[in-house]
Parts: structure tokens; sequence; C-alpha cells
């Protein structure tokens, strides 16, 4: 019964260790490892490259985790999405059935999508803050929680102009929104695995949010991209 997950995890792990901020910055002449954050998310590509770019490094590092689950899940993503929308008053079925062995092998193939994201073979273990891909994965897994974290991310981000403020807040919003909509304990349990993850990677963007000196949002070039 393993084998399954163990699949969904490694195949996860080589899809979201695709570097697109990498590749997509370096079609601009741009090394991302060298500038601004030098981090190769969606957020240091943005501030460096512009609008253009940054949106289309997080649409990618988003699919990634999306297919990262739906691969994981294959004909199985219909009953998830089936229960999660009963809450619209669409048809709906048993919610047990969301609970089922095949959303923890797409919640497997979503992590190893995470930490491929964060620790790419690819690019020497460097990657991403997990943010996009997240948010992918958790889209395909629990559809009415992402939208409620994801509109807390631009509330936040529009208040305050942080972005890394608006990931945390929005990761964190994550299991307890599950829980209090009564999503599969797998779903609550995953969501504080995919938070906990998401304030680790940003653990020094806390400390300078502490001490007031984390930059908000701004676009800068190449050479006055700010921390991030």
């Amino acid at each position: 019964m393993i084998l399954p997950f163990l699949v969904a995890a490694v195949a996860g792990y080589m899809l979201g260790s695709l570097p697109f901020g990498y590749l997509v910055a370096r079609a601009h002449g741009v090394n991302i490892f060298e500038v601004g954050s030098k981090n190769p998310g969606a957020t240091n590509v943005k501030r460096v490259l512009g609008a253009r770019a940054g949106n289309l490094v997080f649409f990618l590092d988003a699919l990634k985790g999306a297919l990262a689950a739906i691969g994981a899940m294959g004909a199985r993503l219909p009953i998830v999405l089936k229960y999660d929308l009963v809450d619209w008053g669409l048809p709906g079925i048993n919610g047990q059935i969301a609970g089922a062995d095949w959303l923890g092998v797409g919640i497997a193939g979503l992590i190893g999508g995470l930490l491929g994201h964060s620790f790419s073979c690819f690019t020497r273990f460097r990657g991403g803050k997990g943010v996009a891909t997240g948010a992918g994965g958790f889209l395909v897994l629990a559809p009415l929680v992402t939208l409620v974290g994801g509109l807390l991310w631009v509330a936040t981000f529009y208040l305050s102009r942080y972005v890394s403020l608006a990931s945390i807040l929005s990761a964190v919003s994550l299991p307890v929104t599950a829980l209090v909509l009564g999503r599969p304990v797998v779903i609550v349990v995953f969501g504080v695995l995919v938070a906990a993850f998401v304030v680790v990677r940003h653990r020094t963007n806390i400390e300078r949010l502490r001490a007031g000196t984390e930059p908000r949002f701004s676009r800068t070039t190449k050479q006055e991209a700010h921390k991030a």
C-alpha cells in the first residue's frame, strides 16, 4: 500500500524541481540567484524583471503544485472537487470518500512538489519558499479552503504591502479554515504541515518584520532590488 505514496512523492518532487523562476529569469539574461533576494520565487522575479515575468513564474509554480496533486489522484480528482463544492449548494457526495486513500496519495504528490520546488535537484537544492506551489496543490485538494486563503492574502498585501506577511497569514489560515468548514482530518493536518513549512521558509522575513526592516513590495531594477 505504501508504493503509490512513494511513487506520488517522487514524481511530485521531480515536477516541483523544475526551476521556472530560474529559467524565466535566464530567458531575460538574468541569473535570479545573483540579484535581489537571490530567491527564484515569483516575488523576486517580479521585483527584478517586472509584473509579466513575475506573474508567469507564479502561474507556472502554482501549476506544478496542481499537477503534482492531480497526477497523483488521477481519476479521483472529481471526487474531491464535488466534496468541496457541496458548500455552494452544488451536487455533492459523502464526505468520507474525500478522506479515502487517494486523497492521501494526492497529498503525497504535493508534499513532493513542495520539497522539489524549495530544494530543487536542478539548482543545487536551492529554491523558492513554496507559497505558489502549495497554493496550486491545495486548490486541487480543497478549493474553498484555498479561496479563503487567497482572499486573505490579497487583503493583507494591499493593506500592508508586505508579500511575506500576506503569504504567512494565508498559509496559517489553511488548517483553520479547513477545520471550520469540517474538512477531513487529513486535509486539516496537511494544512498544518503546509503552514509550518511556509513559516519556516519565511523565518528571515519574520525576523525583519519584527525588527521593522522588512521591505514593502515595489518593483526594482536588477541593481536596486531589495531583500525579500
